[in-house]
């Protein structure tokens, strides 16, 4: 396909090492060259699109594989974990991000209102959403990363492409869950309040009650859509993104493993390494160990 040849040939001259950010507002640019381990992490509202190489997504036990060809869209923040299982230096993963952005999907959803087509307010809510690229949507990506080369016009023409982008998603096999990210009073966007209150208090005790209230739910809706959504409860929500902070925390620190777990709401030590052992695969101890470069893990 020319247009994935095309994006192949974009990326891979525009791309550093890992992620990384691009002069053109909400665009990132992915390129590795070999496997990873799985690596955890926040996501953000995204889109990400493969042009060469596979990568895995898990969310709470689910993965979501995509290579060639393929986008994922991320429309809450979620805490997951990213594999890398294709890539190599003769051919490196590359991958083009574009964050969503509600304000710009609701700008278009409000122009475009008269011609668009019914994308099922109604539909269910996912965490995470693969599906193969058009050949429009990698075109308008393509014509995107080539204002790279046109600093110029890209100021001028950046937005308009973006718009596009957006528009071939909103029209295209998963139009329904970024319009739910788009309108500011859908299911996605209550729950998105309730995710963000979590995501800034994560170290304090939440009240699921609380939580719906801020999301205008019942207690009893509010758990079956966040479960829908996230995969989790509300709770189980809370503690992977602790934990994905105090792994941070022991990155920056991995000196002060009792500071870490205190830092994101632990007060046992014994319940944060139970937990961080369930989640990581090795408890805090073995993991700061590595981190310093000591030893190698301990055995789960």
């Amino acid at each position: 396909m020319h247009e994935i040849a095309r994006l192949k040939e974009l990326i891979g001259r525009h791309a550093g090492a890992g992620l990384t950010a691009t002069p053109l507002p909400g665009v990132r640019l992915l390129r590795a060259t070999a496997v990873t381990e799985p690596l955890g992490e926040v996501a953000e509202p995204a889109v990400a699109v493969i042009a060469q190489g596979v990568k895995e997504t898990a969310l709470n036990g689910s993965v979501f594989r995509h290579g060639e060809g393929q986008f994922a869209i991320v429309p809450v923040d979620l805490p997951v974990t990213g594999r890398i299982t294709a890539a190599s230096p003769a051919l490196p993963l590359l991958a083009f991000v574009l964050m969503l952005r509600q304000e710009r999907i609701a700008a278009l959803l409000a122009e475009t209102a008269a011609a668009s087509p019914p994308y099922g307010a109604g539909a269910a809510l996912a965490g995470i959403a693969v599906s193969d690229a058009s050949p429009a949507l990698l075109d308008a990506i393509t014509r995107l990363l080539e204002l790279l080369d046109e600093p110029a016009a890209a100021a001028v023409l950046a937005p308009g492409l973006e718009r596009e982008i957006l528009w071939r998603l909103l029209t295209g096999p998963q139009g329904p869950l970024v319009r739910q990210a788009g309108i500011a009073g859908s299911r996605l966007a209550q729950l998105a309040r309730a995710i963000d209150t979590i995501r800034r208090h994560y170290d304090q005790t939440l009240r699921v009650a609380d939580l719906a209230a801020q999301a205008s739910m019942s207690v009893t809706t509010f758990h079956r859509h966040f479960r829908a959504l996230t995969s989790m409860t509300p709770i189980q929500f809370q503690q992977q993104i602790r934990l994905h902070e105090a792994r941070t925390r022991l990155l920056a620190n991995p000196g002060d493993i009792a500071g870490a777990g205190y830092a994101v709401g632990y007060h046992s030590p014994s319940q944060f390494s139970r937990e961080y052992r369930r989640m990581f695969g090795m408890a805090p101890s073995s993991h700061a160990r590595i981190l310093r470069g000591q030893d190698a893990p301990e055995p789960v």
